[in-house]
């Protein structure tokens, strides 16, 4: 059998008190699959992206990256993820060469590697030629860019994107989602690419994990999730599972892809 990219079992956490912020999570996520972690504001996102990169221990459940439990072996685990956060990480006053050969140089990568490694990535990010400027000259979609050239120079294997794209204009966030989509389908990288936006959904070939409340209320490929909650549209699908009062768990512990 493949092994999940991703498999989050039984992932409960809470931040103090008698509420979880996340309660019986589970999903999968496969090799080369573009799998959208959607949720209004609120949800648990930003809580399930620490718990997967290790800045947070979960109150129960496991998260394991190819196999490797964050718990147990998480060297092995991040050694295998790519992340891009919600929040911007990119050194201001560096050029974006130097962003990226500092990265590289704390994954262990030589300085010959590194710079063969950026080259590739930038140029089909199209940035290649502006290495040298600084990163405070570039436009958030740019930098954005630069961001997941960064996450991608040690060869992870499951990337990791929290709303990547919040303030960008509608050119920049398409560029983005179709480069993304292009590394699944080309390189075989996994993606778990957590957003609000419907519109960042390919319904033809993505596949949803939607999170309202701290629990999963549905995942799988669109298609099997509209099948299952009777509606037409995975913008359909996500206002009824995420009513006040939402129907019973759909799917909920299926695998986030076919």
């Amino acid at each position: 059998m493949t092994v999940p990219a991703l498999e989050v079992e039984g992932l409960r956490h809470s931040y103090g008190g008698e509420r979880h912020a996340l309660e019986d999570v589970g999903f999968r996520v496969m090799p080369g699959a573009f799998t959208c972690l959607l949720g209004p504001n609120g949800a648990g996102k930003s809580t399930l992206f620490a718990l997967a990169t290790g800045l947070l221990r979960p109150t129960a459940g496991r998260v394991r990256i190819h196999g490797h439990d964050m718990a147990q072996t998480p060297g092995d685990a991040l050694a295998r993820l790519g992340v891009v956060f919600q929040q911007p990480t990119l050194d201001l006053d560096l050029t974006v060469v130097q962003n990226l050969r500092y990265f590289a140089a704390l994954h262990g990568i030589g300085r010959r590697e590194a710079d063969r490694r950026i080259e590739t990535e930038l140029t089909r990010l199209s940035l290649f030629e502006r290495r040298g400027e600084k990163v405070r000259a570039l436009n958030g979609g740019h930098r954005r860019r630069v961001e997941i050239a960064r996450a991608l120079l040690h060869r992870p294997t499951l990337l990791l994107l929290d709303e990547p794209t919040v303030g960008l204009d509608i050119p920049a966030r398409r560029t983005l989602i179709r480069h993304v989509h292009a590394l699944c389908a080309e390189d075989g990288i996994a993606v778990l690419w957590a957003t609000h936006l419907i519109d960042e959904i390919d319904p033809a070939t993505d596949h949803v994990v939607v999170l309202h409340r701290g629990r999963v209320r549905a995942s799988g490929p669109v298609a099997a999730v509209n099948a299952e909650t009777g509606c037409a549209t995975v913008a359909e699908s996500f206002d009824r599972l995420t009513a006040a009062r939402p129907a019973a768990n759909i799917g909920a512990n299926a695998e986030a892809a076919a």
